[in-house]
């Protein structure tokens, strides 16, 4: 009784492992035909589908955790005829987070306006293709072949160049450009690399690769582990080949920006730890990617000291902290995968939270350059507070979930013992501090100390264009707060005029000062509208409950690393045997 229990409910979860892929595709479809009617029904219909996504990814990670990894053969056919998707405990989880992830930034967007009425991004693009990009991530995580994990990569460059250059500008079509040129060499690679396992051993199917990679010769075994590694470092963002990021995740919008820095680059951690368990366990490359996760690290964090613009100081403690997942999988240990999925899991969040928030700074402050930002935290304390709390949890501040998360690494590289692990750990110690430094001094620049002139005029501007009140705004140039408005590059500009600290020059677009912008369109500054602080307030919260629930999520990281170095679960599930 108990036996067919289980297998039925087995099946039931069978039956919902590619709902992730297919329904987020099914709505871009929809909402393509659509056009750009209905918007309002169009934004139902991507917060609904993004929803359904999340609680499918809940019931698989529940099923996965009960009853084992939950396998789904497309169109009834078995390996190595057919595609088959599994959702173990591992890319159950990681469906989890990027869900609820994917659904807080399309609310962020929604709210922001981004898409909507906008006749250089209409509705009809921004959404379909940030539902494409959905379906490639669930599609990466659930892949059990190589070749359909290469279509998933795929899917992602798609959506992502649409998303990267939105409005067509020259910095974002370069950016862009930057990116897919990247992307496209590491799907170049990731093919070749396809093609010598296929060749050698007739197959590409993940669960039957495990026992036919073993058996393969050592030079052959070794040429396609280094091939599979080059690609993921790439997409991953590991030193020496994380040099894109940096000069393209900053120029896209907020939201883009947010849902690439938190969840892209982990893809490319995943495909790591799932082929380093599954495929390569003898850990021949280990040491190499210790000194990869020394280098990421080391050189991440001095690039992130040096910035002096808020998004390419989160980029670069990007780089930096990809260095702590590395390190985890490079000790190829139970203590080293349990703590890298942990430390995944965290960053998702956290970094999102970290680029839209930056993206609320923006929209407050017109830049992200912490030259010229001041006073945020006093103009807008809710703001303030929104940035410290995920600032504190990346820097590993006590007792948040980032302070958990690296203490977790840190014990597993003293288990694990010897010299290279030892300057690692050194290094891991090191970047959290300076890490801390380098959001303090963010801190410092852009929220703690006091406002420059500027945002002092721009405050005055505002209340101007949302009053209307022309008479009160000669009155205000007559007193030399701010100046009478003139054309400008931008539409109009203000004259220096006198404010606490000199005479400044305030840019103003239809009456409205210029700050972040979408496909081209200037938005609105101010204070953020609570359709975008809610789904901010919603990431900040998520991340603290990684702190609340600790126990159980170290709990479940521990089972999802008992299950990755067992290999046989995953095995024997695609396999029957």
């Amino acid at each position: 009784m108990i036996a067919a229990t289980t297998a039925e409910a087995a099946s039931t979860s069978s039956a919902l492992v590619p709902l992730p892929v297919i329904l987020p595709l099914l709505a871009a479809g929809l909402k393509l035909a659509i056009g750009v009617r209905l918007q309002r029904t169009q934004r139902v219909i991507s917060s609904v589908v993004l929803a359904a996504v999340l609680a499918v990814a809940l019931m698989l990670l529940i099923d996965a955790d009960q009853h084992g990894p939950q396998v789904m053969y497309a169109g009834g056919w078995k390996p190595p005829v057919g595609i088959v998707l599994v959702a173990d405990r591992l890319s159950a989880l990681m469906l989890v987070i990027s869900s609820a992830v994917t659904l807080c930034v399309l609310l962020y967007s929604i709210g922001q306006g981004m898409a909507d009425n906008d006749e250089a991004t209409p509705l009809s693009i921004y959404h379909p293709s940030y539902l494409v990009l959905v379906a490639g991530v669930s599609d990466t995580f659930l892949a059990g072949d190589l070749f359909n994990l290469y279509v998933g990569f795929e899917i992602m460059l798609t959506a992502s160049y649409v998303l990267l250059t939105l409005g067509g500008t020259v910095t974002r079509i370069r950016a862009g450009a930057t990116y897919a040129i990247v992307s496209l060499l590491s799907s170049v690679l990731f093919l070749a690399a396809i093609a010598v396992v296929y060749a050698a051993t007739g197959t590409v199917t993940m669960a039957q690769l495990a026992g036919r990679l073993d058996r393969l010769p050592d030079g052959v075994s070794l040429m396609a582990q280094i091939s599979l590694l080059t690609v993921f470092c790439i997409k991953a963002a590991v030193f020496p080949l994380a040099a894109w990021l940096p000069d393209s995740y900053p120029t896209a919008p907020a939201p883009v920006t947010a849902v690439f820095a938190g969840l892209l680059t982990k893809v490319g951690i995943y495909s790591m730890l799932r082929t380093q368990t599954l495929l390569f366990p003898d850990g021949r490359l280990d040491d190499v990617l210790l000194v990869l996760a020394l280098l990421s690290l080391v050189v991440g964090i001095l690039g992130a000291v040096a910035q002096t613009d808020l998004k390419r100081l989160l980029s670069f403690t990007l780089i930096s902290h990809i260095g702590f997942m590395v390190f985890g999988i490079a000790l190829a240990s139970r203590p080293g995968f349990a703590g890298a999925v942990f430390y995944v899991a965290h960053h998702i969040t956290v970094q999102t939270t970290l680029f839209l928030v930056v993206g609320l700074v923006e929209r407050r402050g017109v830049t992200t350059d912490m030259q010229r930002l001041g006073g945020i935290a006093k103009l807008s304390p809710v703001l303030g507070l929104l940035f410290f709390i995920p600032a504190m949890n990346l820097a590993g501040v006590p007792p948040l979930s980032g302070f958990l998360g690296k203490l977790a690494l840190l014990r597993a590289g003293f288990l694990h013992g010897g010299v290279l692990v030892t300057v690692v750990i050194a290094a891991a110690t090191a970047t959290s501090l300076l890490t801390l430094y380098a959001l303090a001094k963010a801190w410092n620049l852009a929220f703690w100390r006091a406002a420059p002139p500027e945002l002092y005029v721009l405050g005055v501007v505002l209340d101007i264009v949302e009053s209307d009140e022309s008479d009160d705004a000669d009155e205000r140039e007559g007193s030399g707060t701010a100046g009478a408005a003139s054309e400008g590059a931008y539409g109009t500009s203000a004259e220096p005029g006198s404010a606490p600290g000199g005479p400044v020059d305030v840019q103003v677009l239809s009456g409205r000062t210029e700050a972040a912008t979408f496909g081209g369109r200037a938005i609105t500054t101010g204070e953020p509208p609570a359709t975008m602080l809610g789904p901010t307030i919603a990431m900040v919260s998520f991340g603290l409950a990684f702190t609340v629930l600790a126990g159980p999520l170290t709990s479940l990281t521990e089972r999802v690393a008992d299950e990755l170095t067992a290999r046989t679960p995953y095995v024997e599930a695609v396999t029957g045997r």
